[in-house]
């Protein structure tokens, strides 16, 4: 089997090739194309908590993957270590065969964005010039790179709790893409001015209020991906049609944990998947004054996608450290 690291996926899964695998894997779920549902484990302990996320696609090869993921956010401040640790185990569904054991961080940043790029594709305004990104971190950076090859954006909003990580991303991010991106103080005042939002925070209580929100706006919330995580106020989505990446994932560690316990939806009242909206099931944007939120919690489905992309890509390149765990030469 291969390793491969950070700097392995980072060379060899180009945005543009991981939205495309992840997009037809959502698709191949939603049209019934795969073998088994993604599942999904949450493991909580003091200083933060596990994930495991695990899918199967493809067939010829097919393949399944399991993503261990460690969320501790209070590493960076108190240990100099990443808030997000974890690795991507991926197999032959045909024979069991490990195939690789990959760094998981480049790539769950990746897809993420990936899937929120895909969802705007297909449900935001064409005209859509303005961005606004909360949360300036490694994520509000990867979804500006994967929202500019999807639509024509202007100007960039940047927002944070620390303000001086928006002026960073701001000065570093105008210079990298060349696009306006400007800091800005007050999430209230500056979400209306936006065509689409971000919100990639690990927020436990509602940045974003009813009252923020304008007809025609596409929100990617992705921030929520646990239970009790929250970035947006269930009002919003009474008023939006919701997407989400897999409904009943969305429905137990999304934005829609939230309107559900509130009784202000059931789930009869979410508009699609975003693999129904990709294949045709079920309608986009039909004017430009709905608003659309995609509740994306991140499924396995995206990972074994990506990881897919970087195994076939690191084999034909003779890239990374082949090893065996049964002790056979490899």
């Amino acid at each position: 089997m291969l390793l491969l690291d950070c700097q392995d996926v980072a060379a060899l899964l180009p945005m543009a090739e991981c939205m495309t695998a992840v997009e037809r894997a959502f698709a191949a779920y939603s049209t019934g194309r795969l073998a088994a549902e993604p599942g999904v484990l949450g493991t909580h302990v003091e200083s933060g908590g596990f994930h495991v996320k695990a899918a199967v696609i493809g067939e010829n090869p097919g393949y399944y993957a399991a993503k261990i993921n460690a969320n501790f956010p209070g590493n960076p401040a108190r240990r100099g270590l990443p808030a997000i640790q974890g690795v991507i185990a991926l197999f032959d569904a045909a024979t069991g065969q490990p195939l690789a054991l990959l760094d998981s961080t480049e790539i769950t940043v990746l897809r993420t964005a990936a899937a929120s790029a895909i969802a705007a594709r297909h449900l935001a305004r064409a005209d859509t010039s303005t961005l606004l990104i909360c949360g300036c971190g490694t994520q509000g950076r990867a979804h500006l790179r994967a929202l500019l090859i999807v639509r024509s954006l202007r100007r960039v909003l940047a927002y944070d709790l620390d303000p001086g990580l928006a002026r960073r991303f701001a000065v570093e991010m105008s210079a990298e893409c060349g696009i306006a991106v400007e800091a800005v103080a007050s999430l209230a005042a500056s979400f209306p001015h936006c065509e689409i939002g971000v919100t990639c925070t690990p927020a436990r209580v509602a940045l974003l209020a009813a009252g923020d929100v304008r007809p025609g706006q596409f929100i990617a919330a992705v921030g929520a991906d646990s239970e009790g995580k929250q970035e947006l106020d269930p009002q919003i989505l009474l008023r939006a049609r919701v997407v989400a990446d897999v409904a009943g994932q969305a429905a137990h560690m999304g934005e829609l944990q939230h309107a559900l316990a509130s009784g202000l939806m059931t789930m009869d009242d979410l508009h699609a998947e975003l693999g129904q909206i990709i294949a045709g099931l079920r309608p986009g944007r039909t004017s430009d004054e709905e608003i659309f939120v995609f509740d994306s919690t991140g499924t396995a489905l995206q990972d074994v996608a990506a990881a897919a992309v970087v195994y076939e890509r690191a084999r034909a390149l003779h890239r990374g450290t082949e090893v065996s765990l049964s002790g056979v030469a490899a």
